[in-house]
């Protein structure tokens, strides 16, 4: 350092001490592998049992994470020399590929990553590498996609996010989300769809199927959007799970057939009746909502109306299964990344593009774990609710 400081070489950037000690440490790792591949200590007398030897170097410039650095690569007579620190044709160390990867997943278009780079590191990387370098994920998103579930669930969290595909033409497509909590009050996201068109009940019965065949014989409660007919897609699947239309959904609809000012007052009034005690108070107390603003906006009683058969089942749990399960924020939380991501998009050029772009935002989430140790903790309690309340059958299939 008092060497770098004297001569006025800065610590890190390109041609910085960083860089100068990376292309030290990567010199002498390429020399020890040709002393292993040759047989012989560069210099030592003898040299090569079968007459191949030291052929000189090549210069090679990689990308690092402390900027490029162009190193001396060396070479043998029989070219059979193949170095694995950094092998051929390889113009990157990982780190600046996690470095891609870490950005992309935190909603930077290629565009951006490619300038942070360059301003960063120094590094020359254009939007087409670092689409390839993206593209490397895709086995390991196949590989999860398709890897095997648990055989139950107490809750599984279904939504849609939508993002804009280019396709002939610019258009909305869904991307099906089901994130789910494990037995030991773990948060699991299932997978991920892309579906064609708006969100419907006809493609969440194929993706509530690809679940179950995966392994999944049993969810005790299904939260969802109150989509139409999506309760008969679930029961299809899983006869005995109860579906549970998701309170903030429908105070969020609520709110949107209806005016800014009277906000609050909806709010209180509806508040009245999903914390009823019971089914006979929460109608009760619905017919006065009903009394009191039908005339005004008819569409929010209707709303409610149509949904009651699905918000009913919220009613007859206590208060610890009802603060779990009165909301999709398990769920609103996993979102609210994915759309950073996408947003910052605008439009993908295919559905892959879509796909992996979610994928990474979803890899991307807690990564101190903090959140899934609070997750767990918040679970505790509500799980030991779930498994009185269905008759043991979340205890059941782990026991065996």
């Amino acid at each position: 350092m008092g060497d770098a400081q004297r001569q006025g070489l800065p610590v890190d950037g390109e041609g910085g001490l960083l860089a100068e000690l990376t292309r030290l440490v990567l010199e002498s790792a390429l020399e020890g592998e040709i002393t292993d591949h040759l047989g012989y200590d560069k210099h030592e007398k003898g040299g090569s049992a079968d007459g191949n030897a030291r052929n000189g170097t090549r210069a090679k410039t990689v990308l690092t994470k402390t900027g490029p650095v162009t190193i001396d690569v060396p070479r043998d007579r029989a070219g059979t020399f193949e170095p694995k620190i950094v092998v051929k044709r390889q113009r990157r160390l990982g780190s600046i590929e996690d470095i891609v990867l870490s950005l992309s997943a935190r909603g930077m278009t290629h565009g951006d990553i490619s300038a942070h780079l360059a301003d960063t590191y120094g590094s020359d990387v254009s939007k087409t590498t670092i689409s390839t370098i993206t593209d490397k994920v895709l086995d390991g998103m196949a590989e999860w996609q398709n890897r095997p579930l648990d055989p139950v669930y107490p809750v599984v969290f279904i939504d849609a996010i939508h993002v804009k595909v280019r396709d002939g033409q610019v258009a909305n497509r869904p991307i099906y989300v089901a994130l789910a909590v494990t037995t030991e009050g773990n948060r699991d996201i299932l997978g991920l769809w892309a579906g064609d068109g708006g969100e419907g009940a006809k493609y969440w019965l194929q993706v509530l199927t690809e679940i179950k065949n995966r392994g999944v014989n049993d969810v005790l409660m299904v939260v969802c959007d109150g989509l139409k007919g999506l309760p008969e897609s679930v029961n299809t699947v899983w006869n005995q799970t109860i579906v549970q239309t998701c309170i903030v959904h429908l105070m969020r609809n609520s709110f949107k057939y209806s005016a800014r000012q009277d906000w609050d007052a909806i709010a209180r009034a509806l508040k009245l009746v999903y914390q009823a005690a019971t089914v006979t108070d929460a109608e009760e107390r619905f017919l006065e909502f009903a009394e009191a603003w039908g005339e005004k906006y008819p569409a929010v009683v209707k709303l409610w109306e149509n949904a009651w058969a699905e918000f009913v089942p919220f009613l007859g749990f206590d208060r610890e299964i009802r603060r779990i399960v009165c909301t999709t924020n398990a769920i609103e939380s996993v979102n609210a990344r994915i759309r950073k991501a996408v947003r910052a998009r605008g439009h993908f050029p295919n559905e892959q593009a879509a796909l992996k772009c979610v994928y990474l935002a979803v890899m991307a989430l807690d990564p101190t774990g903090k959140g899934r140790a609070r997750w767990t903790q918040r679970w505790k309690q509500a799980l030991n609710a779930f498994d009185i309340r269905f008759d043991g059958r979340l205890s059941s299939p782990r026991a065996a």
